[in-house]
């Protein structure tokens, strides 16, 4: 399996929303081989529990005014590590430190990576 058209939309929208707010280290990850409820993880890092917060936001507001529905939202209280669930794709905003720590990257590294299209690399040409 690979990730559907629709889940990679909501990835592009996702993406915008966090780079929009500081969100750095954008890494797309298609782990619908492993997980069949799940296309995509976002991962994405801030630098401040503040940050966090409002990457996980802007997100959130992003998605549910393109009609997503989100699923579950955990983290956001603490915001060192908000997770986003939208179905086909989940989103995790990381403070910097967990990000390190907990390493999703390694642990969904047999996972392929989906490219990700950011507005302002586009507009940067």
């Amino acid at each position: 399996m690979t990730a559907s058209a629709q889940s990679r939309d909501m990835l592009q929208i996702a993406a915008a929303a966090a780079d929009s707010k500081g969100g750095e280290d954008l890494v797309a990850l298609d782990v619908s081989e492993p997980l069949p409820l799940v296309d995509i993880f976002l991962l994405v890092t801030g630098r401040s529990e503040r940050n966090v917060a409002a990457i996980a936001d802007e997100i959130e507001d992003r998605l549910l005014e393109h009609g997503h529905k989100r699923l579950r939202r955990e983290g956001r209280q603490e915001s060192r590590w908000v997770l986003l669930d939208f179905g086909d794709l989940v989103v995790h905003v990381f403070h910097e430190e967990e990000r390190m720590y907990y390493g999703l990257e390694r642990l969904w590294k047999d996972c392929p990576v989906v490219p990700v299209e950011l507005p302002a690399a586009a507009s940067a040409e």
